[in-house]
């Protein structure tokens, strides 16, 4: 045994944890996306899904989303979105990563 510390594998060894990371995605919604209740339909689409994160307004007229979760539950959150509100958007431009968690719930800001 080295500095006190169990071999792995070893019977009453404490296996290493994990550091959790989750699937992230930015998108930026363009297009007649302010004024129309997108941010309160995004809300209403979250609530079907297992995600977290928030819808805001830019100043330079785009939405912004932050969601994270399990990468097929984003896909298809952000794929709902688009659909149910496809004609107020005319560019959506989406960025991915992976991270630690960093929300609970989904909000508007």
């Amino acid at each position: 045994m080295l500095y006190g510390l169990k071999p792995r594998g070893v019977p009453g060894s404490v296996p290493p944890s994990p550091m959790v990371e989750v699937h992230l995605e930015t998108v930026f919604f363009a297009g007649r996306v302010q004024g129309v209740g997108f941010r309160y339909q995004t809300l209403q689409v979250a609530k079907e899904f297992e995600v977290a994160g928030y819808v805001q307004n830019l100043p330079d007229g785009r939405v912004q989303l932050e969601v994270e979760g399990r990468p097929d539950e984003v896909a298809a959150f952000v794929a709902a979105v688009e659909e149910r509100l496809h004609g107020y958007i005319r560019k959506t431009e989406r960025r991915s990563a992976r991270r630690a968690p960093q929300f609970q719930g989904f909000s508007i800001r």
